[in-house]
C-alpha cells in the first residue's frame, strides 16, 4: 500500500495558489467539487432505494405465490407458470440494468471529482482513498458494492428458473 500522504497532496497546488487574486476562482472550484460529491452521494442513496424496491417486490411475489398455491403449485398449468417466470425474469433483468446504470453514472461522477481535485490542494477521493482501497482490484482488500449488487438479481433469476424447472418436472 502506498503512503496515503503521498497520494493525498497535490504537489502542483500550494499556498501561493491561494493568493487573494485567485480566491474567487478557487472558491468556485471548491463549490463545484462539493456539489459533485453531494450528487454522487445522492446517486448512491437512490441506488440503495432501488435495490430495496426490487428486493421487496421479489419477496412480495414469492410470498404471494407461496400463500396462494397452498401446495397446488405443481398442479398449475405449465403455461401459467412460464408466464410468471417471464415476468419475474424481466423484473430481474430490469433490476440488473438499473444497478449497472447507477454504477456507470457514479463512475462518471467520480471521474469528474478526480479532475476537480487536480485544482485543489488534496486528492482526497481520487488518489488517497481509492488508492488505500487498492482501486478495487483485489476483492480481499475491497470489493466494490456495485459488483456485489449486480449479482443479487442474477441469483434471484437463476432461482426462479430452477424453481420453474422443478415444478415443470413434477
Amino acid at each position: 500500500m502506498t503512503d496515503i500522504g503521498d497520494a493525498l497532496w497535490n504537489a502542483a497546488i500550494g499556498p501561493s495558489d491561494y493568493a487573494e487574486a485567485n480566491d474567487r476562482y478557487r472558491q468556485a472550484i471548491l463549490e463545484q467539487y462539493k456539489l459533485c460529491v453531494e450528487t454522487a452521494d445522492r446517486v448512491s442513496a437512490r441506488r440503495n432505494l432501488t435495490n430495496t424496491f426490487f428486493l421487496s417486490l421479489n419477496s412480495a411475489v414469492v410470498t404471494v405465490v407461496a400463500a396462494v398455491s397452498t401446495g397446488a403449485l405443481s398442479e398449475m398449468p405449465v403455461l401459467l407458470l412460464l408466464v410468471g417466470l417471464i415476468i419475474l425474469l424481466a423484473q430481474c433483468a430490469a433490476w440488473f440494468v438499473v444497478v449497472r446504470s447507477y454504477r456507470q453514472l457514479n463512475s462518471a461522477k467520480w471521474a469528474v471529482i478526480g479532475a476537480l481535485e487536480e485544482r485543489l490542494p488534496a486528492f482526497v477521493y481520487s488518489r488517497a482513498e481509492w488508492g488505500a482501497l487498492g482501486e478495487g482490484r483485489d476483492w480481499r482488500r475491497y470489493l466494490p458494492l456495485t459488483y456485489v449488487e449486480q449479482w443479487v438479481p442474477v441469483i434471484f433469476g437463476v432461482s426462479y428458473v430452477v424453481g420453474f424447472c422443478a415444478l415443470a418436472a413434477m
